[in-house]
């Protein structure tokens, strides 16, 4: 922002790291796992939506948003237990930053960067129709309450190295990536 301040979103959790202000605890979302003309940005979705004009029911000439659910079965400690469950998300406020950024592949920031959190990378399955982007999903995640169903709309899965035009090493075949989201001062 032109005042000296920058906003990201935290992905995985409900509030944001103590060196920055909550702007928003919402529900991540996003297009459908399979529909091909789906937009690929994740977004966060305030708890208290507004509307303007609408006309309630869906007529298939319209984009949809889903809920995102993390798709972690098989994988190791709390992200298990995640499997199918919704994803929070919180959008924070830091001042005195000039930019955030997400470094895949990392789990600490250079010198002079802040760390604002750091997680696993996370994206679309690699066999799915629709596009995704990769997000920076926290090292500690937490789900939505009564969010434990399979709709599966929109997916979190974690991303895995793949060597060949990969660089192995130092990058490591089928390990999945961490990544840092950091701030840098004014």
């Amino acid at each position: 922002t032109s005042n000296g301040s920058a906003v990201y979103t935290r992905w995985g959790k409900k509030s944001c790291p103590k060196s920055a202000e909550l702007v928003l605890s919402g529900y991540a979302g996003g297009s459908h796992y399979r529909h091909t003309g789906a937009a690929v940005d994740a977004l966060c979705l305030p708890r208290n939506p507004e509307w303007g004009n609408y006309r309630d029911g869906t007529d298939g000439s319209k984009a949809y948003i889903f809920g995102t659910e993390y798709q972690t079965t098989g994988m190791f400690g709390k992200w298990h237990s995640l499997y199918e469950h919704d994803v929070p998300c919180a959008v924070c406020l830091v001042r005195s930053r000039s930019v955030v950024k997400m470094f895949p592949g990392r789990k600490t920031c250079d010198n002079g960067w802040q760390l604002e959190y750091h997680g696993y990378l996370m994206a679309g399955h690699h066999n799915h129709i629709a596009g995704s982007t990769y997000t920076c999903v926290d090292s500690d995640p937490e789900s939505l309450q009564g969010g434990h169903t399979a709709n599966n709309g929109h997916l979190f899965y974690m991303v895995e190295a793949r060597c060949g035009s990969l660089r192995c090493p130092p990058y490591v075949e089928g390990r999945e990536f961490v990544c840092v989201v950091c701030s840098l001062e004014n």
